[in-house]
């Protein structure tokens, strides 16, 4: 006899999988030394004066945080131009996904998102009883045609992650611009840009081009990405102030950590030692794609923190033969290996051991 009656729609939920880590590798494997390139970390730590603000924020943290962060809304609507009304933050931008989720979503309401895509929106669709509509990549981009044509009068919301998880492409805001003229009005289209600082800045800024315009577009970002607070789940979202309402409702109290605010409070503050890290990862990220490219490698448009090699049916054999030589990577059994840009020596290793494994 199963404990409890649990909900239809989570019975059947797929667990989310994160990245394995470096020590698991290692007792698998029987090897040392193991790197992690799974996860999409930054390698590197926070800027100087965001450790600084972490630390002397430690002693007070027997009290709880401001549930709403309102400083940090504030200096997030001033850092971007737009009034705190339209800003909203949660436990990094997948928090905010589950809460939209909550707040819009019924039994039987469709989503649409291109698909291979972030991991996480079909276990927050299921999660309330929605259905996923997965609208198949054409070589590794968004087909935005079809996405336009896969929405119905039952579809609630549109999900693009952009740059892509896992692929790493990325669609520009005159493609989204397009797309939202496309559809109804009162269907929801998330821009979630959780690598964003990291993306080409030809393919322009949802917030300046498209929020002002269309009510129905939500813009997910998060610090965990550029600038390095993975650990302290920080992300945020700026939409209608209307949609900011009803997302706040689904806010868990006290979930917007003390910790994360003062951390991401002082990152706003420290552009210019955030900089020289993000040109770092970019040439990385550069690097690694030519050396790739000039070993045979057909790669999709790399616009994240990570390469995505189109391994098919060899994708569970180069995953583990890599893993093997303590490289960590994440597999897409069937489709393809996300592989993180870590540090110059990580990303030296990685390329050797792909060397081996070809």
């Amino acid at each position: 006899m199963s404990v409890g009656r649990v909900r239809l729609s989570v019975a059947s939920l797929p667990a989310y999988r994160p990245g394995k880590s470096a020590d698991q590798a290692e007792q698998e494997h029987g090897i040392g030394d193991a790197i992690k390139l799974a996860s999409n970390e930054n390698p590197y730590p926070p800027a100087p004066s965001v450790i600084e603000a972490v630390m002397g924020a430690v002693s007070g943290v027997n009290r709880y945080p401001d549930h709403l962060a309102v400083e940090l809304r504030n200096a997030i609507a001033a850092w971007l131009g737009v009034t705190s009304e339209q800003v909203t933050v949660g436990c990094g931008s997948v928090g905010l996904l589950r809460q939209i989720c909550m707040a819009y979503l019924d039994p039987g309401d469709e989503v649409v998102f291109p698909w291979l895509s972030f991991e996480a929106y079909p276990i927050a669709v299921q999660t309330m009883g929605a259905e996923s509509v997965a609208v198949p990549l054409v070589n590794h981009r968004f087909d935005m045609d079809a996405v336009a044509a896969a929405v119905t009068e039952r579809t609630k919301m549109v999900l693009l992650a952009t740059p892509n998880n896992p692929t790493g492409t990325a669609v520009s805001s005159a493609a989204i611009a397009t797309l939202v003229e496309r559809i109804d009005d009162d269907v929801l289209v998330v821009v979630d840009e959780a690598y964003r600082e990291l993306a080409d800045p030809a393919l322009g800024d949802p917030v300046t081009d498209l929020l002002p315009h269309h009510n129905n577009v939500v813009v997910f970002r998060t610090f965990s990405k550029a600038y390095g607070l993975a650990g302290l789940r920080s992300g945020y979202a700026i939409a209608d102030p209307e949609v900011i309402v009803n997302l706040d409702k689904l806010l868990l109290p006290f979930t917007n950590n003390q910790l994360g605010q003062v951390a991401a409070l002082a990152a706003i503050g420290a552009g210019d030692e955030i900089r020289p890290t993000l040109d770092l990862l970019i040439g990385e990220r550069s690097r690694v794609v030519a050396a790739l490219t000039e070993s045979g490698w057909q790669l999709p448009d790399a616009q994240a923190n990570f390469v995505y090699l189109p391994t098919g049916e060899r994708t569970s054999e180069i995953y583990l033969r890599l893993e093997e030589q303590g490289v960590v990577t994440r597999p897409f059994p069937g489709e393809g290996i996300r592989v993180t840009i870590g540090s110059p020596s990580e990303n030296d290793r990685f390329l050797r051991a792909l060397t081996g494994v070809r």
